[in-house]
């Protein structure tokens, strides 16, 4: 009879089980206790969360860049076709003016429809359900964003300047600064307009449409009626806003038709553009 060798049987080692430990008493919620109120969203955060929106879509972050692309080639065509002439850094950004009034109310424009075009005004407006905050954080954001392209476009004629400089152009760089201060406001008051016609239409091509034609209307009434071109001044923004470029010092007429064009512009589109984003039905 042949013995047999008896084996155990082998065993698997058992997995360790990890078991949660018991939180302590004083993170144990209490039965009928109420949670703790949400901290509200800061402004600043709102802001910065504004601005970043404005970059983050392609069509905003190439809007952005086309804007400045453009700037640096109108100023080195017009520094090489006026190869002859002295030039100063100021007049460079001078230059840029007319192309930067048309394309920076579009940014203003887009940075004020981007929730309505996209359909994420539900989303935005549940994050932070007060309106008039997301409305005043993107006003600021978008004059940020103006800001920052004005600067941008101002270190290029620098550059532009220093490089022309170096080939041999006669280029200076004394900067009078009421003129380069006006130019800024000037564009920066473009912006907001843009931003205050977004808000009014809520609608991308109706508002870019409609603040392009505002000054073409102008100008064809005050050449039919010499009554709309003695209004002109008062009521048409650019008009009005030329002479923060145009004289060393403004009078108080100046002023005072600055003052009126800013509220026809800019107050009243806005205002009205705000009760509609806060009255308005978000889908």
């Amino acid at each position: 009879m042949n013995a047999t060798t008896l084996t155990s049987p082998t065993r698997t080692p058992e997995k360790a089980v990890m078991t949660p430990q018991p939180a302590s008493t004083a993170e144990r919620p209490r039965v009928g206790e109420a949670l703790p109120a949400p901290r509200p969203v800061s402004f600043l955060r709102t802001v910065r969360v504004e601005l970043r929106k404005m970059v983050d879509t392609l069509a905003g972050r190439w809007l952005v860049i086309v804007t400045l692309l453009i700037a640096v080639i109108i100023m080195g065509s017009f520094l090489w076709v006026t190869s002859d002439e002295r030039h100063n850094v100021v007049e460079l950004f001078q230059i840029v003016a007319l192309p930067f009034s048309i394309l920076l109310p579009v940014i203003g424009v887009m940075a004020a429809t981007a929730e309505w075009s996209q359909r994420a005004g539900l989303v935005t407006f549940t994050l932070e359900p007060r309106r008039w905050r997301v409305i005043a954080a993107r006003v600021i954001a978008g004059t940020f964003l103006g800001l920052g392209v004005v600067i941008a476009t101002f270190a290029a004629a620098w550059a532009i300047g220093g490089i022309a400089d170096l080939a041999g152009l006669n280029v200076t760089y004394h900067v009078d600064g009421w003129p380069l201060f006006g130019l800024v406001v000037l564009l920066l008051l473009s912006v907001i307009q843009g931003i205050a016609f977004g808000f009014l239409f809520l609608n991308t091509p109706a508002a870019i449409v409609a603040i392009l034609a505002l000054p073409m209307v102008w100008q064809i009434g005050a050449g039919l009626s010499q009554r709309i071109a003695d209004l002109t001044p008062w009521l048409e923004l650019n008009t009005a806003a030329r002479a923060l470029t145009a004289a060393p010092e403004m009078t108080g007429q100046q002023w005072a038709q600055l003052g009126t064009a800013v509220a026809v512009g800019i107050i009243v589109p806005l205002a009205i553009g705000s009760w509609r984003v806060i009255r308005g039905e978000v889908k």
